[in-house]
């Protein structure tokens, strides 16, 4: 498990209902399995419809697209590090960094924000990067 997860990170307490609590275990099993390169254990965590918008690439939809979209960075040994969880409403938000390996080891900080299916799949993802304005 991603060592840096802290469930009592969140802003707004544990989660309300059942659907999203399945949905921050799934969430963080996301980050474990992409860093692992599992990408059979990452797509069992998607939903059938699933779509997820990564800066620079076209939006993916459906689960083929999704694992495409995160080949290279599998491949690279990219790593996710989360530094917290807030979650509310079948809605699911990750903070943390991107590490790609190499001499400098770069790291660019991001926020996902994961919706969450009524079956407490992964249905959704945008994700935000930090930079300088």
């Amino acid at each position: 498990m991603n060592s840096n997860y802290d469930a009592g990170a969140g802003l707004l307490g544990p989660p309300d209902d059942l659907v999203t609590a399945a949905g921050v275990d799934h969430v963080r099993l996301v980050y474990d399995y992409l860093n692992a390169g599992d990408l059979d254990a990452y797509a069992s965590l998607l939903h059938d419809e699933v779509e997820f918008e990564l800066p620079g690439r076209p939006l993916a939809r459906g689960r083929t697209e999704v694992l495409h979209a995160h080949r290279a960075d599998v491949e690279r040994t990219t790593r996710h590090e989360i530094d917290r969880v807030v979650a509310h409403d079948h809605w699911v938000v990750a903070a943390g960094r991107r590490i790609v390996p190499g001499a400098d080891e770069s790291c660019l900080r991001f926020v996902d924000f994961f919706g969450i299916a009524d079956d407490s799949m992964v249905r959704t993802c945008t994700r935000y990067y930090h930079t300088t304005p």
